[in-house]
């Protein structure tokens, strides 16, 4: 009994944190707290890029490393350590698009004290005026400024980027996408001595000798021609760069509707033709992930193009023909088959990598995908739904109905 006793209490014991991240901001160490400088100065290691250790200087007392590249090399020798008295610095907040978030993965909450400092998404803000629940917060540090793309609507956002040439680099997406009149603020070194914050219009942005360590507030105007990104599935057909094979618009946002994407969830776009269901897919949430798979090489060039263009260079394109192309491809949540459904051990190898509780639909313009659709759904069961769209059209100086080729939809759910 006692040695029961004896185990319980060590397994309900706290445990150690041993593991500290601190947040630093460009005004050193005058502007930690007290617990956050006891933290550094009572580490073993320091963890930090050269920055980051620069500024908290005198404080480390251990030894000194810097981040390596590739980051993830970092998080081992941080791992490696477990069981000491470790310290990360960290650039302001941790958890804003910050290091925190990638350590989380790996060490419990209860063994890791975190002393955050003011992010630069709230100094901007405060340097700016804004407010934050009403301010959309971008990185675009190490991702592709393209990503951008998609939150170009009426109203702000704040965009911290990778370098100097970050702010010019967004400007030059904001005129091709026909923002050009928006108004961008070019926040540098906030909360250090090197502070500045400079004007321009997206279209006459000039601004030279930018510190790399820069924030960009953007009050976005729509210019005449600009192509704002709409919030609901159904993108115009010519935004969309195709050589005929692509799901068109009304039968696209039918389905989007049966594929049902919810937060964090992978499709693979089987057939992807110009990409359109993987892109929108992903425009739907900015957790949602996609691969399209694609077996002509024009065409898979083509999907890349599209995704970059729309704001989604996150989508990822598989050249090759299934099923053989699926082969090795994390499972996914939700197929779509917009093209090779009737061909041998394509439906077969999608139901089966298919996640518990995942959708499957099935666009069929052939009476022989067709019959592949209706034998499924004898089978197993679904939905079956046809899909037919006319548009008016001039017809001999009057005007007319000119119908679409029918679409018939098969449409899943895995139990």
């Amino acid at each position: 009994m006692r040695d029961v006793m004896r185990d319980m209490a060590r397994d309900n014991a706290p445990a150690r944190r041993w593991l500290s991240i601190v947040g630093i901001g460009e005004d050193g160490l005058d502007g930690l707290s007290a617990r956050g400088r006891e933290l550094i100065e009572g580490a073993d290691v320091v963890f930090g890029g050269a920055r980051h250790l620069a500024l908290a200087g005198e404080a480390i007392h251990g030894a000194a490393r810097a981040w390596p590249s590739p980051f993830e090399d970092g998080v081992k020798q941080v791992l490696a350590l477990a069981g000491g008295d470790v310290c990360v610095l960290a650039s302001g907040d941790p958890f804003l698009y910050g290091v925190g978030t990638v350590l989380a993965r790996h060490v419990p909450a209860d063994e890791m004290e975190v002393v955050p400092a003011p992010s630069a998404f709230s100094l901007a803000a405060a340097r700016l005026g804004w407010a934050l629940n009403d301010t959309t917060l971008l990185s675009a540090h190490g991702r592709a400024v393209e990503g951008t793309r998609r939150h170009l609507h009426d109203g702000r956002l704040l965009v911290l980027t990778s370098d100097a040439d970050g702010p010019a680099a967004l400007a030059a997406l904001l005129v091709a996408a026909g923002f050009g009149p928006s108004l961008m603020h070019v926040l540098e070194a906030l909360g250090g001595a090197r502070e500045r914050v400079r004007r321009a219009t997206a279209e006459g942005f000039a601004l030279g000798d930018i510190h790399p360590l820069n924030l960009v507030g953007i009050e976005v105007v729509a210019g005449e021609n600009a192509r704002a990104i709409p919030l609901t599935p159904g993108l115009p057909d010519d935004w969309y760069e195709n050589d005929g094979q692509l799901t068109k618009r009304t039968i696209r946002a039918a389905t989007l509707a049966a594929l049902a994407p919810r937060r964090g969830e992978l499709l693979w776009d089987i057939g992807a033709g110009a990409g359109s269901i993987g892109i929108e897919w992903m425009l739907a949430d900015p957790s949602l992930s996609a691969i399209a798979i694609e077996e002509r090489g024009e065409r898979a060039a083509r999907v890349k193009r599209n995704a970059l263009a729309l704001g989604v260079p996150g989508l990822r394109v598989v050249e090759g023909r299934a099923p053989e192309a699926l082969e090795g491809l994390p499972a996914p949540d939700a197929v779509f088959v917009g093209g090779g459904a009737s061909d041998s051990g394509v439906l077969d190898t999608a139901l089966e990598a298919l996640k518990a509780g995942g959708r499957i639909v099935v666009n069929a313009v052939t009476l022989e995908t067709e019959a592949v659709l209706l034998a499924r759904h004898a089978v197993l069961g679904g939905e079956l739904t046809r899909l037919s769209v006319a548009q008016a059209a001039p017809v001999a100086g009057m005007t007319g109905w000119r119908p679409a080729m029918p679409v018939t939809q098969w449409s899943w759910r895995k139990p």
